[in-house]
C-alpha cells in the first residue's frame, strides 16, 4: 500500500486515520451549517467546528454537486474562488486545505493561489486534472465517474467502481473514492451497501482509500433514521470502514468522526511486513478474506486468470460426522495442503487450508460431507 504525502501530511496504513472536514461556499449545498458566503464567519466555522475538533484537511467545496442542480463553469466556480481563498488566509488553525473540483482550470487556480490539494468529484474526467495535480505535486482525492463532467459519481453497477478509478491514470498522490450516494437515479440503496461490504476490494488498487459515507441514505435505511438522526449510524460504520482499510474519511461531524475512526484504528487486522537487512526486498501481508479480494489484487499485476484458490485459505468446522467419517477425513487429506483435528467426544472436526484444496477434495467425496463442503466453496464465490 502507497504511503502519499499531502503537503506533509502522511496517509496510509503506517498512519492514523485522517478526518477531511467539509466547507462549502455554496448556497445550493444542502448541510447549511456547512455553508458561508462570508470569509470571516467561514474562518471563524473552520477553527472551532473543524480544525479544533480534529480536522486534518478542510475539503472547501464551490458548488452543490447534488444533481439535482445545475452543474456551474469552470469560470463560474473560479468566481467563487476569491471567498475560499481569503477564508484559508484567516484561519488561525493548522490544516490541509483541499479544493473540490471537477475542472483543471479550478484545480490549477487553487493550487497556484494557496490549496495544498484537489478532491476531483468527477475521478479525472478532465483529462488534464492529472497533470495538473502531478504538476504541483499534490494529492488528489479521485472519486469514481464516468467520463462526463456533468455526472459526478453515476456509476450504477459496483463492478464498474474498480474500472472508473482508473479513467485517465492514477498520479502517485491519488486516494481513491468507491463514490457512495445517491450520484445516479439507478443506483440503489442495496448498491451503496454492497460497495461497503466489498470495501477491501478496492485497496488492491494500492493507493489510500477516501470514504464519504457521514449520515448517507444506504446507513439511514438500515436503522429507520432521519438525517438529524443518523449520526450513530455514521459512526457505527466509520469504525468499520476504518477496519476494512480506509485511510480518509470526510465528514460533517468531525469530533465524533475522528474517535470513530480512531476505534476502528485500534481494532484493525494487523498486518505483517518484513524487509531484508538491505531493505532491498520488502514483504506485506494483504488484506485478503474473499476470493473476489485475491482477484483483484492478481489482476492488478495482470493476471486475471490465476486460481485465487489457493491464495485464500479457510478453516471449517464440520459437525455431523461418524467416527468413521472423521478417520476417512484423516486418511483421505495425508499429502495433501490441508490439516484435520478430530473430536470423538463431540463428533466434530476441523478442516483447514486453501480453498481450492478443499474444493478439490470436495469433489473427489461422494458423500454428504462432500456436497456439504461444495455448498460452502459455492457460497465463499459469491461473497
Amino acid at each position: 500500500m502507497r504511503t502519499v504525502d499531502a503537503a506533509g501530511l502522511k496517509i496510509g496504513d503506517e498512519y492514523p486515520p485522517r478526518i477531511m472536514g467539509v466547507l462549502n461556499v455554496s448556497q445550493e449545498s444542502p448541510y447549511k451549517p456547512s455553508v458561508f458566503n462570508s470569509a470571516d464567519e467561514a474562518a471563524a466555522y473552520v477553527d472551532e467546528e473543524l480544525i479544533d475538533q480534529g480536522a486534518d484537511i478542510v475539503d472547501i467545496g464551490l458548488e452543490s454537486a447534488n444533481k439535482r442542480f445545475e452543474v456551474l463553469s469552470a469560470q463560474e466556480e473560479i468566481d467563487r474562488l476569491e471567498t475560499a481563498l481569503e477564508t484559508i488566509e484567516s484561519v488561525s488553525g493548522d490544516a490541509i486545505y483541499s479544493i473540490e473540483t471537477r475542472y483543471h482550470e479550478v484545480a490549477e487556480k487553487a493550487l497556484a493561489e494557496g490549496f495544498d490539494m484537489v478532491n476531483d468529484i468527477c475521478g479525472f474526467a478532465d483529462p488534464k486534472m492529472p497533470e495538473v495535480c502531478e504538476e504541483y505535486d499534490v494529492a488528489v482525492g479521485k472519486m469514481a465517474s464516468p467520463p462526463d463532467l456533468e455526472r459526478p459519481g453515476a456509476i450504477e453497477a459496483v463492478d464498474d467502481i474498480y474500472d472508473a478509478l482508473f479513467q485517465n491514470g492514477i498520479t502517485d498522490k491519488t486516494l481513491i473514492d468507491p463514490a457512495f450516494g445517491g450520484w445516479s437515479e439507478d443506483k440503489t440503496l442495496a448498491d451503496d451497501r454492497e460497495t461497503f461490504d466489498r470495501l477491501r476490494e478496492f485497496r488492491a488498487i494500492g493507493q489510500p482509500l477516501l470514504v464519504s459515507i457521514n449520515r448517507k441514505n444506504f446507513l439511514r435505511d438500515v436503522a429507520g433514521r432521519e438525517t438529524d438522526e443518523a449520526l450513530p449510524v455514521s459512526l457505527a460504520a466509520t469504525a468499520m470502514a476504518v477496519e476494512r482499510g480506509a485511510h480518509v474519511i470526510r465528514t460533517h461531524d468531525v469530533a465524533e468522526t475522528r474517535d470513530a475512526a480512531l476505534i476502528g484504528q485500534e481494532f484493525t487486522r494487523k498486518r505483517a511486513t518484513g524487509t531484508d537487512p538491505t531493505a532491498t526486498v520488502a514483504v506485506e501481508s494483504l488484506d485478503v478474506s474473499t476470493l473476489s479480494e485475491a482477484t483483484r489484487h492478481t489482476e492488478r499485476l495482470g493476471d486475471s486468470t490465476a486460481e485465487v484458490g489457493w491464495a485464500v485459505s479457510r478453516l471449517y468446522e464440520l459437525r455431523g460426522l461418524t467416527q468413521e467419517q472423521r478417520m476417512g477425513l484423516t486418511d483421505r487429506v495425508s499429502g495433501e495442503p490441508l490439516t484435520v483435528v478430530t473430536d470423538d467426544e463431540t463428533g466434530r472436526a476441523l478442516l483447514g487450508g486453501p480453498v481450492a484444496a478443499v474444493d478439490k477434495l470436495a469433489s473427489q467425496l461422494d458423500s454428504p460431507l462432500g456436497t456439504a463442503l461444495t455448498a460452502a466453496i459455492e457460497h465463499e464465490r459469491s461473497l
